[in-house]
């Protein structure tokens, strides 16, 4: 039994994904709003994916951004990459939980208010 669990152990080791990442939980930026900036920077350069959310107006560029620095300096201070050669590979929001909140209405009713949060996750990988 003990030497199965050591293959696997092994066998997982040998398939994990070695590409720098970053993920930013609960964000209170609802997942439809996010993917819609992350479609802008996938599969650009690291630097131009940067430049670009900076000059975004939308209000989920910012923890993008915050992000794809994070994925980038992972890249750099834990497996030795340099930035310059580094893209965006893989990018993308899943829904985090659902805050819900109750807006009273006429008649004695409450509307429910769903507050949607989201987390999301950037993968670089170096140019060949």
């Amino acid at each position: 039994m003990a030497t199965n669990m050591k293959i696997k152990t092994e066998r997982i080791k040998q398939n994990k994904d070695n590409r720098p990442h970053a993920i930013a939980r609960y964000i209170r930026i609802s997942p439809y709003k996010v993917r819609l900036v992350l479609d802008l920077i996938r599969g650009k350069d690291v630097n131009e994916a940067v430049a670009i959310l900076e000059n975004i107006s939308n209000a989920s560029a910012e923890p993008i951004r915050k992000v794809v620095l994070s994925a980038a300096a992972n890249a750099e201070n834990n497996l030795n990459m340099n930035v310059s050669d580094l893209y965006v590979a893989e990018c993308f929001a899943d829904q985090g939980p659902t805050l819900k909140r109750m807006q009273p209405m006429g008649h004695g009713r409450g509307f429910r208010i769903l507050k949607r949060t989201s987390h999301i996750t950037v993968i670089l990988d170096a140019r060949k």
